[in-house]
């Protein structure tokens, strides 16, 4: 049974800040307040230094009816994991709509149910996703128009002054969306907290990713993607979301190494850049591991490599085009092959039972289908969930301590 009607749906939505109900309580504990069942799925301040404690009077069973991710009411400041929704997609070379993922998912996230099989009671530590800002999303659009000249054109041509103006237009707005990110993330990593991005494009986590690199030197980067992302101010913009990684390994000696999965579009000079890169650019090319399945190898198998790939601080990248298309039709730049849920979800898990340390992680390039499609917010909200459930295994075990 869905935890939420699609009317039910609108309706949150559209009185959202009118009113903060929770989950319903049970019906032993039905005289009891909003504030309490609202306050009980909070972790103290040392955030997941202990066991998760279980709400008197929360059911997370019954219907989402909270304003918050999952329909829950957890504020930010009392959450172990905080989401920074970045609505901005000015870069996306092949068509837009990304900027409206985390709405998206956010909507889409009242549908999930909460037991997880693999990471089990994953919203006990507390959740919570940051306001999607206004003033970015309307950067975004304006920062989209200036672009499109731009990318219709094939990249910035030389001499052109208006692609040049241009240029420089989405790049500034670019820098205003990293520094941004940076901000906020150093506000939640410095309460205790684990910080998220949910873009977006690709682009948009960059903040976040230098902020944790400074603070765990040493760090690797698990990325689930479609693309590379390795190339050099891609159509002449500097923080392209097909750049992201370029400018992650150029400008953040603080990251160890990148190892990529699921590959399966790529530049003659990002394989000259990884190859080049001594080791620290490690690629799991999705062609190569078919190949591998096709000789017998298992996915199990292949899931060992690449996390022993991996140093014992890392972050995870996940671009939902790095999935199979059919689970993110409508997203900017969906390419045929990739993983599945199921192979996601073991690798997943595998990474956080394996002894490292997840410290960040961020979501990227959900795009809405047309009016009334919500499939794309549906895989993403299980994507977050299960990238939530992943963090909080690796620092948290099974017993409830957490890792420092």
């Amino acid at each position: 049974m869905p935890r939420r009607t699609k009317s039910q749906i609108k309706s949150h939505t559209t009185s959202r800040t009118k009113n903060r109900p929770t989950r319903r309580p049970t019906s032993q504990t039905k005289n009891r307040t909003s504030k309490t069942s609202r306050t009980a799925s909070r972790p103290d301040r040392a955030r997941v230094a202990a066991a998760p404690v279980v709400p008197a009077g929360f059911d997370p069973d019954a219907a989402a009816t909270g304003a918050g991710l999952f329909g829950l009411d957890v504020t930010p400041e009392d959450a172990a994991i905080v989401v920074i929704p970045v609505p901005f997609d000015a870069t996306t070379s092949y068509r837009p709509g990304t900027a409206n993922g985390p709405d998206h998912v956010l909507e889409a996230s009242m549908q999930v149910d909460l037991e997880d099989l693999q990471f089990g009671a994953i919203w006990r530590y507390g959740l919570a996703m940051l306001p999607v800002p206004k003033a970015i999303a309307a950067l975004s659009r304006s920062a989209r128009a200036a672009a499109e000249p731009v990318i219709r054109a094939g990249g910035a041509e030389p001499g052109n002054r208006r692609h040049a103006a241009a240029v420089a237009k989405v790049n500034a707005a670019s820098e205003r969306v990293r520094d941004h990110v940076s901000r906020e993330a150093s506000r939640i990593l410095d309460r205790g907290a684990i910080a998220a991005v949910l873009g977006g494009d690709h682009a948009s986590p960059y903040g976040l990713i230098a902020e944790l690199a400074s603070r765990h030197p040493g760090m690797g980067i698990l990325q689930i993607d479609a693309h590379a992302d390795l190339r050099d101010s891609f159509e002449g913009f500097a923080w392209s979301h097909a750049s992201i990684f370029h400018n992650v390994m150029t400008r953040l000696p603080g990251v160890g190494r990148l190892v990529q999965v699921g590959i399966r579009d790529v530049g003659a000079r990002e394989i000259e850049f990884a190859e080049r890169s001594r080791g620290r650019v490690r690629v799991f090319h999705d062609q190569r591991l078919r190949e591998r399945q096709f000789g017998g190898a298992t996915w199990g198998a292949l899931c060992r490599e690449i996390v022993e790939a991996l140093p014992r601080e890392v972050y995870v990248s996940f671009d939902i085009d790095g999935l199979s298309p059919e689970l993110c039709p409508h997203t900017g730049t969906p390419v045929p092959g990739g993983l599945s849920f199921a192979e996601t979800c073991h690798l997943l898990e595998m990474l956080a039972t394996s002894g490292r340390r997840v410290v960040g992680f961020d979501l990227c390039e959900v795009a809405p289908g047309p009016r009334g499609v919500d499939w794309d917010g549906s895989v993403g909200a299980r994507v977050l969930y299960k990238l939530m459930g992943c963090t909080l295994r690796s620092q948290v075990g099974r017993r409830g301590a957490r890792r420092r």
